[in-house]
């Protein structure tokens, strides 16, 4: 059983002055350093990111996140102001180009494996299914149905705090993944019910770690 939590009025911040009140001033090369493009340093961590989560809305305001991931430099920079993202085969919920088609603006966390720092990315997306584009996206000679096309409103490098904070590359913090159950367990679970017979579940298991090798790209 759940509880709706119920949130004091008093103690709500509704307003960005209110907000802005409880902090100090915004240090003056927190603005500066939001740059309308790319320039080396931004070109060369984008080169070196194999990792990136896009932030996209729903036409009525609903927010989603999504994870994108391929070998190192696997966005292509087009110039200075366009980058280009794949989208690779996935479950089809299609819910970030969806929101794209739907409303262009997202924002986009580019990170890389052992830096503690990020590069963040806001902008306006489109879709292309330009056979030229998706070319440059080519993996095992498989194209991707379409491309993400992001034209650079503001890009600038995040500071260290949330990945010190987390210890997140650590490797004494790397927790065993065994402690939770797999992935089909848990959806089925939620969904139509997971069986009882482990060596049916080890079946399914197994059958995605198949899939994962058959549909990669």
């Amino acid at each position: 059983m759940t509880r709706e939590t119920t949130l004091r009025p008093e103690y709500l911040v509704t307003s960005e002055t209110d907000l802005r009140d409880l902090f100090p001033p915004t240090h003056d090369i927190a603005i500066k350093k939001a740059l309308p493009q790319l320039d080396a340093h931004m070109r060369d961590f984008l080169a070196r990111s194999p990792f990136l989560c896009i932030g996209t809305q729903t036409p009525d305001g609903q927010a989603d996140v999504s994870p994108r991931g391929d070998p190192r430099g696997f966005v292509k920079v087009l110039d200075d102001q366009t980058l280009l993202i794949p989208d690779r085969p996935g479950n089809n919920r299609l819910d970030t180009l969806a929101n794209i088609v739907a409303n262009p603006a997202v924002g986009i966390l580019f990170m890389v494996p052992g830096y503690d720092e990020t590069v963040r990315v806001n902008g306006k997306a489109q879709l292309s299914r330009d056979p030229a584009l998706l070319a440059l996206l080519a993996v095992n000679d498989r194209t991707p149905t379409v491309a993400i096309v992001v034209r650079i409103d503001e890009v600038f490098l995040h500071c260290a705090k949330a990945f010190r904070r987390s210890k997140l590359w650590e490797p004494t913090q790397q927790q065993d993944r065994a402690e939770m159950p797999s992935l089909p367990k848990m959806i089925l679970d939620q969904t139509t019910g997971a069986p009882d017979n482990k060596a049916e579940m080890d079946k399914i298991d197994a059958d995605l770690e198949d899939e994962y090798q058959r549909t990669m790209y």
